[in-house]
């Protein structure tokens, strides 16, 4: 009888010191493992962010530079959208572009490459028509035919090329970096001239070994 309440206490003992210390320890390193794997997960989703909102601004630059071809006269700044034709010239468009940008004010004369002012004009927008929708002396068309009065009449409007400005996934702040056509890629100082590019101020380093600002 004394020897089975023995056994039975020992069965209902537990775990000894040894065993629990033991546990706790393979726990520990369990956890000290995945922190690391986490971490690593969560700045992954922002360098996804950060090439995602690159490549949108990046593209709202492209399309604006595209919608400016044969907009204005070298260095216009009135508000007008002359034809190609009367400029006495063909100037090659790309078929992607479906509107012309009518306001030549937005470009000064220290602007002829046409890239966007600044960034704030993408989500602002700027006047544009359809492509083809002003008719003037030496276009083929005369001036007071039916087909020139209706493209001369097509509604003026205002194309939005960002819906907002997005913020940096690294600065969690929109304190992009810009670089103008007349920059090289190294510039750290923007010269306000135009938007050419843009990337990410911050210079911490990404998982590829890169700069975020290198991008």
């Amino acid at each position: 009888m004394h020897r089975r309440t023995a056994t039975i206490d020992k069965s209902i003992a537990g775990y000894s010191l040894l065993e629990l210390v033991s546990t706790l320890a393979v726990l520990a390193i369990l956890v000290m493992g995945t922190i690391p794997m986490a971490q690593n997960g969560v700045k992954r989703q922002k360098e996804l962010r950060l090439r995602e909102s690159l490549r949108m601004m990046r593209n709202a630059i492209d399309e604006f530079k595209r919608d400016s071809m044969g907009a204005c006269p070298q260095g216009a700044v009135t508000s007008g959208n002359p034809t190609i034709a009367a400029q006495g010239g063909n100037i090659p468009t790309d078929p992607r572009s479906r509107v012309v940008i009518d306001d030549c004010k937005i470009f000064e004369t220290d602007n002829p490459d046409r890239y966007p002012p600044t960034i704030e004009t993408l989500v602002d927008g700027v006047k544009v028509k359809a492509r083809g929708a002003n008719v003037t002396a030496g276009s083929g068309i005369s001036g007071d035919s039916k087909q020139a009065t209706e493209l001369n009449e097509i509604k003026e409007l205002n194309k939005v090329y960002l819906r907002e400005l997005p913020v940096d996934p690294m600065t969690g702040k929109a304190d992009w970096k810009f670089r103008s056509s007349y920059q090289d890629k190294d510039s750290d100082n923007w010269d306000k001239v135009n938007v050419f590019d843009v990337r990410s101020s911050s210079d911490d380093e990404a998982m590829n070994g890169e700069k975020y600002s290198e991008w």
